[in-house]
């Protein structure tokens, strides 16, 4: 089990940054904080299940019971880990059965993290495939979301932006409150924002200048309430190519000054900060880099 924290112990838990990679799940989630632990993270990212298949064996109750007792071990609560759902899911495609396939496997995911004591699911939103409009899209988006809420407890629907490479939206803030303004219970809705994403969809955060102005928009558009984890990546693409490519830290376009005022900004205390960042050989020395900043 999870160690139980009083509120005002919690709140004094959470400040500061909690810094982590996405970690391998082979050979079993419960391997999962193992691995996060010998690089030095203090948060970590992973995949319930593989990310590339439909379906995958259920959890085993050792497996669950390994992973929340080395969580423990390892000082990992439960919002300390953003699990990410599979790559195949489309919440919002257009024909309904490959819809309702996106929307099972989904339902699936969550109910992982309800098994395993975690408290949130990150999740890239939908794509319209050229064949319906966005709105409808997102909305459909939207109600994916809320069904799923309707048949589980206790885990947060994190949307996470994207590039806006080929069809995906969520790639700018309005269309990310859109989904979210659709949500009928707004307590188990949030965002992942991921540096790399924003920039290649036209955010410029490669200054400080910049920064303060995408995230003055981010907390008018959305609000920092919403904000429930990041992706700490440097991009191989250039500036608003809508590509979605991902490079280590201080190696890309984006350069070093975006993670700086992340680290140094308060706004960005308490939830996980995850490097997906293509080189897992620099994981370690990457979040030592930005545990100095």
């Amino acid at each position: 089990m999870f160690r139980w924290i009083l509120r005002g112990e919690m709140n004094k838990v959470m400040a500061g940054k909690y810094i982590g990679a996405h970690v391998s799940a082979a050979g079993g989630v419960e391997n999962a904080p193992e691995n996060a632990y010998q690089i030095g993270a203090t948060a970590f990212a992973l995949f319930t299940k593989n990310q590339r298949q439909w379906h995958a064996p259920p959890l085993t109750e050792t497996g669950i019971a390994t992973f929340k007792s080395r969580c423990q071990k390892y000082g990992y609560e439960p919002w300390q880990i953003l699990p990410h759902d599979s790559y195949l899911i489309n919440l919002g495609h257009p024909e309904e059965a490959a819809l309702q396939k996106s929307r099972d496997a989904f339902l699936d995911e969550i109910q992982r993290c309800e098994q395993l004591g975690l408290d949130r699911l990150n999740f890239h939103p939908g794509s319209h495939l050229n064949q319906i409009s966005e709105k409808q899209c997102l909305a459909i988006i939207a109600e994916s979301i809320n069904l799923t809420l309707e048949k589980t407890k206790g885990v947060t629907a994190v949307i996470e932006n994207t590039a806006g490479q080929g069809t995906n939206l969520g790639y700018t803030f309005p269309q990310l409150q859109e989904i979210i303004d659709q949500v009928e219970d707004k307590s188990r809705v949030g965002v992942c924002i991921d540096t790399a994403h924003a920039y290649s969809a036209g955010y410029d955060i490669r200054t400080k200048e910049g920064f303060e102005m995408v995230f003055k928009e981010f907390e008018e558009v959305i609000g920092f309430n919403y904000l429930k984890g990041m992706h700490l990546n440097d991009s191989k693409k250039v500036f608003a190519s809508k590509v979605d490519r991902h490079d280590s830290l201080g190696k890309g376009t984006l350069g070093m000054e975006v993670f700086t005022c992340i680290m140094k900004d308060n706004r960005f205390d308490g939830i996980p900060l995850i490097l997906e960042t293509p080189n897992d050989e620099l994981w370690a020395e990457e979040i030592q880099i930005l545990k100095n900043l």
